[in-house]
């Protein structure tokens, strides 16, 4: 059994996402909330809500044990990207990109002994 939640079209990277995605990929939600709650970066935040909502949807939907849930996938996505001009000197421009990500976490319920 799987419980899982979706976040799409987030404006952060997924290269700077999945370095925190990396934090906390298998670990127990208790212990993955705090490490997301003392990580600087700007997607430790945006995980961190898409991880609650898959601990509610868990709760909810499938009447899951949260002390026993862990994070069995966590995925970053790459998203549509958007571009913008900067104008330059000379009457040129450059491409400014700013990347999107879809971010998915799946959990499962640990075997309790």
């Amino acid at each position: 059994m799987e419980a899982r939640a979706v976040a799409h079209y987030i404006r952060v990277s997924p290269l700077k996402a999945r370095q925190v995605a990396d934090l906390v990929r298998g670990k127990a939600i208790k212990e993955a909330i705090g490490i997301l709650k003392y990580t600087n970066k700007k997607s430790a935040p945006l995980i961190n809500k898409v991880l609650k909502s898959a601990v509610a949807n868990a709760e909810h939907n499938f009447d899951m044990n949260s002390d026993a849930l862990y994070i069995s996938q966590i995925m970053i996505d790459v998203g549509p990207t958007l571009k913008r001009m900067q104008p330059r000197a000379y009457g040129r421009a450059d491409v400014r990109r700013h990347r999107t990500s879809h971010i998915t976490v799946v959990l499962m319920e640990r075997e309790v002994k």
